[in-house]
């Protein structure tokens, strides 16, 4: 039995992930001014750790099947 009130929806629709993929071009910006020297140490650190955020979202969502949510609601 669902929540009530629960939809199944994309991530795409969650705005949790909508502002994860706003950091995540707030962070190449940022990193951009970076100096070159920091190209394959700090900035790819960051970045990768920004991208972790959104795909961690859609793992999640992806993972959870509708008739299994009553465990979570619990």
């Amino acid at each position: 039995m669902e929540k009530k009130g629960y939809k199944s929806r994309s991530y795409r629709d969650l705005e949790v992930w909508k502002l994860s993929i706003d950091f995540v071009k707030n962070v190449y910006q940022v990193t951009h001014n970076f100096p070159a020297s920091e190209n394959y140490g700090l900035i790819n650190q960051i970045r990768r750790a920004a991208v972790f955020i959104p795909a961690n979202i859609a793992e999640g969502q992806a993972e959870i099947p509708p008739k299994n949510l009553n465990n979570f609601w619990q």
